[in-house]
């Protein structure tokens, strides 16, 4: 791959909160997406995270009302029915392994949503949810405790990047249901 087809790539790499239900994930998709944490970088080599895919719409649904969504769209409770993501793949931490995953869930958050970009999907890290229903509902074993959600599914949604304006560092949509995304330029991340 080159550096204009991996910059492209990230590009597309957006938060997508909007999905069309229609159109499934099949298991094979989640295992290659979760198959892409094995090739990631991992602080002491430990590891410590796995991973618990939810694909069935049951589970789906008892997944869906414990999740938190864009906390900067204060009047928006989250996708509508129709809209919903079509499969989670959770992200937990082994505690029996350690209590410290160092930088690794980020490493395999980028790893996971940039291969799930690359297979025509769109998804959303999300850090806001109910850890506890969530172990619950998915039977996950002791020592096993969620670090993040990710929602999957074809986006149904544009969403576009802009140049940050003032500081505001707040996403929005447009009343064309566009969502917006200020980002800061390369020249005030590059310390000189």
């Amino acid at each position: 791959m080159e550096y204009k087809e991996l910059k492209e790539l990230m590009i597309r790499n957006r938060s997508y909160r909007r999905f069309d239900e229609s159109k499934k994930i099949d298991a094979c998709q989640l295992e290659k997406l979760v198959e892409l944490c094995v090739y990631c970088a991992s602080g002491r080599n430990m590891q410590p995270l796995k991973y618990r895919t939810v694909l069935s719409e049951d589970e789906c649904g008892q997944v869906f009302p414990l999740l938190g969504w864009a906390g900067y769209l204060t009047e928006w409770h989250g996708p509508a029915e129709g809209e919903r993501p079509v499969a989670y793949i959770v992200q937990c931490l082994d505690r029996n392994l350690t209590d410290n995953p160092m930088c690794d869930d980020g490493i395999q958050l980028e790893a996971l949503t940039l291969g799930a970009v690359s297979l025509g999907l769109g998804a959303c890290i999300i850090k806001s949810f109910n850890a506890n229903k969530i172990s619950e509902v998915l039977s996950l074993e002791p020592g096993l405790v969620p670090r993040h959600v990710i929602a999957l599914g074809v986006p149904a949604e544009e969403v576009v990047i802009e140049d940050m304006k003032d500081g505001d560092i707040r996403y929005w949509r447009s009343e064309d249901g566009i969502h917006h995304v200020p980002k800061r330029r390369l020249k005030e991340i590059l310390v000189k």
